[in-house]
């Protein structure tokens, strides 16, 4: 089992995330895209790093939206998989175009 951080601790070396309002300790952040699409693409791309690194965000999708939550749950809170996953999607999110 993975060592657990503190949210605000992880957050330290990210931008745009923030602490999740969720009952156990996880980071979120909220992107905006051109549209649909693009949101949607955003999501495939995350998909398949996350599954090589057996790691799933918990997420959803309203149309340019991509509301994404990472918490590591057999750690029961965030951890450096967490801080990984986060990273990658800050560097898809750019690449795409997003908006925080």
């Amino acid at each position: 089992m993975a060592d657990t951080l503190d949210p605000n601790a992880a957050l330290q070396s990210l931008t745009g995330w923030r602490v999740a309002d969720d009952p156990r300790p996880a980071i979120a952040r909220t992107l905006r895209f051109a549209d649909f699409n693009a949101a949607f693409g955003f999501m495939a791309r995350v998909a398949l790093v996350a599954e090589k690194m057996d790691h799933h965000p918990e997420w959803s999708n309203v149309y340019n939206r991509v509301e994404v939550l990472l918490t590591t749950h057999d750690a029961g809170g965030v951890t450096g998989k967490d801080v990984e996953l986060a990273r990658f999607i800050d560097r898809a999110a750019e690449q795409m175009g997003a908006e925080a």
